[in-house]
């Protein structure tokens, strides 16, 4: 535990449950966090973090404490398409033609839509997330909600043309618009030309910003950066878009080996997805620091299969978990998607005692390092925690992912509670 300045420091308020799980640190059993100023002050068993702050106002959980969920990809302004998340699709382009359907069909308030999506990720633990907005009046809805992450404001659409005219430009000033925190995430491989691609990893890094980009969702994505061919190239052509990889018949490479050939990877970037990754690529996202965000029940409505979790796990890269949005999920709960991989992975013959852990770990810790925000709870770090509903017993990191979901109570962001189930309110929403 670490110890205060003063035994008779004011103004603290403590959250004791039976189990604290800080996730940077071991579990503690009859737990208690300090909170000063937002700030853990400190961490450790109940017994000493009263004894150490006797004027303190306790508040006691039943459950579980644990540090906040970090969403790693998300749409928040697409709560309000979730009529298209409701179904499953046989392909990728199925699913992108009936999304596109709702997205250019009657208006929405993407405004009310993203402050709906921030109130549901509030609602089961979430504390940060990396929100890739695509139309500006969504930017707002992370930090209106009081949440943590960042709004990553989304390219599409440019061809290298395009760009040298205006769309630079244009995005720059957005980019101004939002103002700090905020993020770049150039959209696909498959929806901007390849300049652009290249120009906005530089315009990110120019200016300091962190990048978010989809990799390797789709079965066919390979086949349309290797030759420019296949279902994916058609559907890119239907839609208008006039890019050098159709013209010229594809790069001969791969979409991970594209992406770093065009300067996009590193460890300020992290990828989304990733259900089409091989070894090599797998070998150049580890060896580039390049976190891969899965979202495993996104995967499964767009039919775009599974991803290797063993394979991720074994060989050692990053991790992180996002829900994608309500568009093509069926909830904005993290722990729901951390429940389909641990399947996944067990399926796919990891046998390693770790495996609760990890995956918990990836949801949290593996997610911040992602965004590049605080990690975990730990004493001097930003308060962010979730209180969950689930038994106390000697296996948490199991019992959350298996009882977690749809379990939490109440979450708080720098020490502020934001959801209460008692109260049933979301401040700030």
């Amino acid at each position: 535990m670490t110890s205060p300045r003063s035994p008779r420091w004011t103004g603290t308020v403590i959250h004791s449950a039976p189990l604290v799980l800080p996730v940077s640190g071991p579990p503690l059993h009859d737990g208690a966090l300090a909170v000063r100023h937002g700030r853990v002050a400190a961490l450790g068993p109940r017994a000493e973090i009263l004894a150490a702050w006797p004027d303190g106002e306790e508040t006691r959980w039943d459950g579980m404490i644990v540090a906040g969920l970090v969403n790693a990809h998300t749409h928040l302004q697409y709560t309000h398409m979730a009529e298209v998340g409701q179904r499953r699709y046989a392909s990728f382009e199925e699913w992108s033609t009936a999304f596109d359907a709702v997205y250019f069909g009657a208006p929405i308030d993407w405004a009310a839509s993203a402050r709906d999506g921030a109130s549901q990720a509030l609602r089961s633990g979430t504390t940060s997330a990396a929100d890739v907005v695509t139309d500006l009046v969504a930017a707002g809805a992370l930090r209106d909600a009081g949440l943590g992450g960042l709004p990553y404001l989304e390219a599409l659409g440019d061809t290298d043309a395009s760009w040298a005219v205006s769309g630079r430009e244009r995005f720059g000033a957005l980019l101004d618009a939002v103002g700090p925190p905020v993020g770049v995430s150039p959209h696909a491989p498959y929806t901007l030309d390849t300049g652009v691609l290249r120009d906005t990893a530089a315009l990110a890094r120019s200016r300091r910003l962190r990048l978010h980009i989809h990799l390797a969702e789709g079965a066919h994505e390979r086949e349309y950066t290797v030759s420019g061919t296949g279902p994916l190239a058609r559907m890119v052509r239907e839609l208008g878009f006039d890019f050098a990889i159709l013209r010229e018949g594809g790069t001969g490479l791969g979409p991970t080996a594209l992406l770093d050939g065009l300067g996009m990877l590193g460890p300020d970037c992290h990828i989304a997805h990733g259900t089409h990754l091989d070894a090599a690529d797998r070998a150049l996202l580890r060896a580039r620091g390049t976190a891969v965000a899965l979202c495993p029940r996104s995967n499964q409505t767009v039919g775009a299969g599974d991803p290797d979790v063993a394979a991720l796990l074994t060989e050692g890269n990053p991790i992180a978990v996002g829900t994608d949005s309500l568009s093509s999920s069926p909830s904005l709960d993290v722990l729901a998607d951390v429940a389909v991989l641990r399947d996944l992975a067990v399926r796919q013959g990891y046998r390693a005692a770790d495996l609760d852990r990890r995956l918990v770990e990836a949801a949290t810790l593996g997610g911040a390092r992602a965004l590049g925000i605080p990690e975990g709870l730990t004493p001097g770090g930003p308060a962010d925690f979730a209180v969950f509903d689930v038994s106390a017993g000697t296996e948490p990191y199991r019992i959350l992912v298996e009882e977690g979901p749809g379990r939490c109570v109440a979450t708080a962001v720098g020490g502020k509670m934001i959801w209460d189930h008692r109260t049933a309110a979301v401040v700030g929403c």
